[in-house]
């Protein structure tokens, strides 16, 4: 679908602040997500700025953080520094540490793809122990089957939760975004407000730095290590997002790798091809390694989803995720460049639990083809 933007004449920090009033002028409980990551510090700052300023009343606040157990330490120091400043002010924050399943991209060769967080069968292992103040159990999750997105619209259904998304994050979050009519009606069916979703990466940083807002230090040690400030992300250390970067992280933690290795065996793979397809990466070094620069990325995925799919997909989920590749790359026959389809292959290689990189594809494949057959149309006017 077609995104339209509009410009404003007030800047993003203020329509955050204007959309945080209003919700919090309705008088029901408000629900703020906070994860330690730069996006929710935007969200916290805000919300906080204003308990301070007298706008807003925190005692109907309550701060959600659902601990995923494989975090970096200091972003468990930064949740528990927003923690005491926010029950100091008057807000409630519940720390969840429950059994949700999560994907976990090292376990692609299992029969269960998944990481279940707090696995009390795995008590003995687990990457860190959970605070004293924990929450550590609710009746309104099923454990080890609900993910924390099944599990917290039933917490926050009778009130409406903040939440730190952004648009610019990806095409897939701005598409849902624009057909969600934030401008208009503003609220999803969850009862969810994104009142940073129009900020920028830039606007991010840019605000955190006028706040002079602590930031975790695993976004130093990741910029030093030289990724890049797009990908500069912090999650659960078996998503795809973050494990790419374990082994590089090793040098500023020395025990991590340790620790995880001991939680998640599998996650030796991060050591061994941390910059290969598995990871989605494609630097010069992936491909000195691989040795192969004119690969038939077509023909390739065409032998893994058409001929022989049964030699490559093995458990439920990674047969729904081809099904749904295998269909994509008969949509575009005919439309796709040599890069979309190393981007196909690349994404059916490292998982794609959410198909995030599919809908990628599809969009930029789809958009360009729409580009070529504009300027096509007017060349042949042009010549005719």
């Amino acid at each position: 679908m077609a995104v339209k933007r509009v410009q404003s004449d007030i800047t993003v920090v203020e329509a955050a602040k204007r959309r945080i009033r209003n919700v919090f002028g309705n008088g029901l409980k408000v629900y703020m997500s906070f994860s330690g990551g730069k996006d929710s510090l935007c969200v916290a700052q805000i919300v906080y700025s204003l308990i301070q300023a007298g706008e807003i009343d925190p005692s109907l606040l309550t701060v959600i953080f659902i601990d995923e157990e494989a975090i970096f330490p200091c972003i468990e120091e930064t949740v528990k520094a927003w923690r005491r400043k926010f029950m100091l002010a008057g807000a409630d924050f519940s720390w969840y540490c429950l059994e949700v399943r999560h994907f976990s991209c090292f376990n692609q060769l299992e029969a269960d793809e998944s990481f279940i967080c707090w696995d009390h069968t795995k008590a003995d292992v687990w990457v860190r122990q959970p605070p004293p103040f924990a929450i550590r159990t609710d009746p309104r999750l099923r454990p080890r089957v609900d993910n924390y997105q099944a599990f917290l619209p039933r917490v926050t259904r009778d009130g409406i939760m903040l939440s730190g998304v952004r648009a610019s994050e990806s095409v897939q979050r701005l598409q849902y975004m624009a057909a969600l009519g934030l401008g208009g009606k503003g609220m999803t069916e969850a009862h969810q407000i994104y009142p940073i979703y129009d900020w920028k990466t830039a606007d991010v940083w840019k605000f955190l730095c006028d706040e002079h807002v602590e930031i975790p230090d695993i976004y130093l040690f990741m910029w030093q290590a030289g990724i890049s400030k797009g990908q500069l992300r912090v999650s659960q250390f078996f998503s795809s997002d973050t494990a790419g970067c374990l082994v590089r992280m090793n040098e500023y933690y020395p025990d991590l790798m340790e620790r995880v290795i001991r939680r998640e065996p599998n996650a030796y793979l991060a050591a061994l091809y941390w910059d290969s397809e598995m990871f989605g990466r494609s630097s010069r070094n992936r491909k000195t390694l691989e040795g192969k620069t004119d690969r038939d990325y077509k023909a390739e995925l065409t032998d893994m989803l058409i001929r022989h799919p049964d030699r490559h997909f093995h458990t439920d989920h990674q047969k729904h995720v081809a099904e749904q590749y295998r269909r994509c790359l008969i949509k575009i026959e005919g439309m796709a460049r040599p890069r979309d389809y190393r981007k196909l292959f690349d994404g059916i290689t490292a998982g794609d639990p959410k198909l995030r990189t599919l809908r990628a594809v599809y969009q930029d494949v789809f958009t360009s083809y729409a580009e070529y057959s504009k300027q096509f149309r007017k060349g042949a006017v042009a010549n005719g």
